[in-house]
């Protein structure tokens, strides 16, 4: 495949709700070491709310579809999740407002301007310790894929292990935002829970794509 529809954008936010409701306990432990330990709660509390609205929300085009989730996630998506996400799929739509389909640059492309929405929205930037740590990684290793294959799947599967990677390494950092950055150093040796909480989702969304 070398061309993302508006259908197929669907597809990966079914595969994303499945993926993050699955793993609520999951994701509160990895959020418990360093945070309120609400990070699988928090979302899955709104990705519930996305799943049984999501066969009313608008698929005239993928941004449209993607603006749609994130009046959904910003209203029920607990703590600081709801602002974050719900600006990423904002930002996403707008830069895919209009479109029907995407090919590798493109997607990559929608995920900078996820980035850019979260930046906008929160101040953080890489290293220091977000899941900005996982998702920025993805996006440059969408750009870089779009030199090298017109695969969609082929490019979601070297992003994923980017953000793998990505999440990886904030082992290494001690935390400058959040909750997490009260505990300072002792944040350190582990991962920052959004980024990891990415690196699984972005890891299954490519092997069930």
């Amino acid at each position: 495949m070398d061309h993302l529809s508006t259908m197929d954008m669907v597809r990966i936010i079914d595969i994303m709700t499945e993926v993050i409701i699955r793993n609520e306990v999951t994701f509160c432990g990895l959020d418990s070491v360093a945070g309120d330990g609400d990070l699988g709660m928090s979302l899955a509390k709104g990705f519930k709310e996305l799943g049984k609205a999501r066969a009313e929300l608008p698929i005239t085009n993928i941004g449209v579809f993607l603006m749609a989730c994130s009046r959904v996630i910003t209203e029920h998506c607990g703590g600081v999740s709801g602002p974050i996400w719900g600006a990423a799929f904002r930002s996403a739509g707008k830069a895919a407002n209009g479109m029907t389909e995407l090919d590798v640059a493109g997607l990559g492309l929608v995920i900078q301007a996820a980035i850019a929405g979260i930046q906008a929205r929160g101040g953080a930037k890489q290293g220091d310790k977000t899941l900005l740590d996982a998702l920025i990684p993805a996006a440059e290793a969408f750009k870089g894929a779009a030199t090298t294959t017109n695969s969609i799947k082929a490019a979601l599967t070297v992003a994923a292990a980017a953000a793998v990677d990505g999440a990886e390494r904030t082992k290494l950092i001690a935390a400058t935002k959040g909750r997490a950055s009260y505990v300072g150093d002792r944040s350190l040796t582990h991962p920052d829970a959004g980024a990891a909480a990415l690196g699984i989702i972005f890891t299954e969304i490519a092997q069930q794509f």
